[in-house]
């Protein structure tokens, strides 16, 4: 079985990682909070790994098909989810 890599989640060029936890330092001048900036980072994620997944493989067609792209958005959200706390912890 292979484990997902993410390194190669990029579209044109910029890769989705950095991108998400930008969005999520972003929201902070907003007034975000912790609490906040981990479900925007969930959330970000799994929405970014979705399309990403429908851009590289298209629309999928059957069920496997489609768990496989929620499961990479899952997989991307919880990716960029736990290094959103541990950068935030880590600049306390």
């Amino acid at each position: 079985m292979d484990l997902v890599d993410f390194s190669n989640a990029m579209l044109n060029g910029i890769p989705l990682i950095p991108v998400i936890m930008g969005l999520v330092e972003f929201s902070k001048k907003f007034g975000a909070q912790d609490l906040v900036c981990d479900g925007l980072s969930m959330g970000l994620g799994i929405v970014f790994g979705f399309l990403y997944q429908l851009s590289t493989v298209g629309l999928p067609t059957d069920l496997a098909g489609w768990f496989g792209v929620a499961l990479y958005g899952l997989g991307l959200g919880l990716t960029t989810s736990g290094l959103w706390n541990v950068v935030a912890r880590s600049s306390r």
